[in-house]
């Protein structure tokens, strides 16, 4: 079965009412301020190259208060407790990410927020910078990460998983948004739906 067919299938499950619920969530955060915003943050800056579902919990035991207050130390505690990898680094990268604690009166006003990212947040990467836009109502960036890899190469859009630099990267966001185009969807959509494909789980 093609990605077209199984994602079509999809929408005549209650995985649909599931992934719909997910991008409200997502497009809720407008309405959100700034403390939200960062704890947001700090969750994709906890997922680089670590599991998201302990992200989720570390996130669920610190909340925005404990991201913004908490000493280096403590975060790196509850990461390290959570059996989430690289322990003092994501800790480090959080605290010095309070510089921009603001974010999202500084993300609004930007042409390129994920540009902006990725030159201001140490530890986003264009993957993690994407997943936080995404998270927080912007729907036209790709998340791509070794689940959707694994399915473009499974289903023919790759012949291989390529070096994860910004040309290929880009490249990579263009071959899913011909998919998007192909299903009349965002990229925030597409990601929830073949993230499922390859996991079985709805996640954010």
């Amino acid at each position: 079965m093609d990605l077209t067919k199984e994602i079509n299938a999809l929408k005549k499950t209650d995985i649909r009412d599931t992934i719909e619920k997910r991008l409200s969530e997502f497009d809720a955060f407008a309405g959100k301020g700034n403390d939200q915003w960062f704890s947001e943050l700090c969750f994709c800056l906890l997922t680089a190259n670590s599991k998201a579902q302990t992200a989720l919990q570390i996130q669920s035991e610190l909340g925005a208060k404990g991201f913004l207050c908490k000493s280096e130390e403590e975060i790196s505690t509850c990461i390290k407790r959570n059996k989430h990898r690289f322990h003092n680094n994501k800790a480090r990268f959080i605290c010095e990410a309070r510089g921009f604690k603001k974010i999202k009166s500084i993300i609004q006003k930007e042409e390129d927020p994920r540009g902006w990212l990725v030159k201001n947040i140490k530890g986003l990467g264009f993957k993690e910078s994407s997943h936080f836009l995404r998270n927080v109502g912007y729907k036209d960036y790709a998340i791509v990460d070794r689940h959707i890899l694994n399915l473009l190469v499974d289903n023919g859009y790759l012949e291989e998983k390529p070096t994860m630099n910004k040309s290929n990267y880009l490249k990579i966001e263009n071959i899913l948004e011909k998919i998007c185009k192909k299903n009349k969807m965002s990229q925030a959509e597409l990601d929830l739906y073949l993230w499922f494909i390859k996991t079985g789980k709805v996640l954010k």
